[in-house]
């Protein structure tokens, strides 16, 4: 691997998060669900492991419906690169507005490890673990 690859793939491998966060929070769904392989599982959002990037982006369309606006910032990642294969850490602070009460506000803590794999020159995630370092609800 050349230097100048490196960089371009970790570039890539963070745009990936970056789209990630862009589509839940904006609600676009398309640009979320095309982050994800076919085969995606996701794990660490509550007691299933979602098998299946259809699934998962159902799954995420109907929780958001319980909030207003969101916001995932993303720290930097810590990103291994092995071939057309990757694994990436990215500590994330989300807000979540509760419609129901919108004097709460839900933050989360929590750390995204991500496996990655590139697939027709673009990597895709294929397994995404939520470690959840915490939540707490605030009332305005």
């Amino acid at each position: 691997m050349t230097d100048s690859s490196y960089v371009a793939d970790r570039i890539a491998l963070t745009d990936v998060m970056l789209r990630y966060a862009k589509g839940v929070d904006q609600r676009d769904m398309a640009l979320y669900a095309s982050v994800f392989a076919d085969d995606v599982e996701v794990v660490g959002f509550g007691e299933v492991a979602f098998h299946g990037r259809d699934r998962w982006v159902a799954y995420v369309t109907e929780a958001l419906k319980a909030y207003g606006p969101t916001q995932h910032m993303l720290g930097p990642q810590l990103a291994t690169v092995d071939g057309d294969t990757a694994h990436c850490r990215t500590d994330v602070q989300a807000l979540h507005y509760l419609k129901a009460e919108p004097n709460k506000t839900l933050t989360l803590w929590a750390t995204y490890n991500t496996d990655m794999r590139r697939t027709a020159g673009e990597w895709k995630i294929v397994r995404h673990h939520l470690e959840s370092r915490g939540t707490r609800i605030q009332v305005d």
